[in-house]
């Protein structure tokens, strides 16, 4: 774990849970993509810094979410490195506490307010193209946060974030985390057509040809999309809708399972009610979703 992979000439990844994309220009500096999950993470990479007698730039945070960020104030005031990130995912990494308000729909409370859901706050300031190492180029990923983005660094690789999971992880998990399901889905149909030397994930392992993986990635939603239409036959509130398919995926609930499974499966029911494949209905002042036949 924390092993540093040189996937090209400059280009190279820490493998950890989350992985951390690192770009070396010549003269020795560095650029890092995310920072892993919490200050441990952040300590372990300035250990390869150090080892490597390398200079931290600045980091460049594909997206808000905590296992993403997490290291973040750690490099910052260790070595006066910038942070940078894009749109929303830039204020939500200097305001740590909207992303488990958001995923709870309140304030949230004790069980939800921890590093896995909430880093510490970072002084990010907004990615601009002007940021970027020359070579350099921005992906727009949406889909499973905000305003996510991926990075092709000089040698061709690209750094895909979280815009798919591994097979492993689906077939555990299967419900995966979402925000905006039609623009995931638009996001995975894109980075099928894409080509580049290697493709890193942040959650699959490294691969030239990532083309089957997204398309299972795109099955597995189209998949739990058509379970839902079908526990929606009858009338449903969300808490029942929400339970059978914990029981029929075998998952296990938690106060975090609730909020980010739970999140996910609100972002399924506004895209099937978008989409004109549910309907919403209130009966006795509850909101209940319903199948459109």
């Amino acid at each position: 774990m924390y092993e540093l992979i040189q996937v090209t000439n400059n280009t190279y990844y820490v493998n950890c849970p989350a992985k951390i994309g690192l770009y070396r220009c010549e003269d020795s500096g560095v650029y890092l993509i995310d920072s892993g999950n919490d200050k441990e993470a952040g300590r372990k990479v300035r250990q390869i810094l150090d080892k490597n007698r390398w200079t931290l730039k600045a980091i460049f945070n594909t997206h808000s979410n905590a296992d993403h960020i997490g290291g973040n104030k750690y490099l910052q005031a260790q070595t006066g490195c910038g942070i940078y990130a894009t749109g929303i995912e830039c204020d939500l990494t200097r305001h740590t506490l909207l992303e488990p308000s958001f995923l709870y729909g309140g304030y949230p409370p004790k069980a939800l307010r921890h590093k896995f859901l909430m880093a510490q706050e970072s002084d990010a300031a907004e990615l601009t193209p002007d940021k970027l190492p020359e070579g350099f180029e921005i992906l727009p990923l949406s889909g499973h946060f905000f305003d996510m983005v991926g990075f092709r660094t000089p040698d061709d690789v690209v750094f895909l974030a979280d815009c798919l999971s591994s097979r492993e992880t689906l077939e555990k998990y299967r419900i995966g985390f979402i925000y905006d399901v039609a623009a995931y889905i638009e996001t995975l149909e894109r980075v099928k057509s894409m080509s580049a030397a290697v493709f890193v994930p942040a959650h699959a392992p490294a691969a030239e040809d990532i083309t089957e993986l997204a398309q299972y990635n795109i099955d597995t939603v189209n998949e739990i999309a058509k379970r839902i239409v079908s526990i929606c036959a009858e009338p449903q509130c969300f808490e029942s809708i929400l339970k059978r398919l914990f029981d029929a995926y075998g998952l296990t609930m938690s106060f975090e399972q609730y909020a980010l499974v739970g999140s996910t499966v609100r972002s399924y029911l506004a895209w099937l009610l978008d989409s004109g494949r549910v309907r919403t209905v209130f009966e006795g002042n509850m909101l209940l979703w319903e199948a459109i036949v």
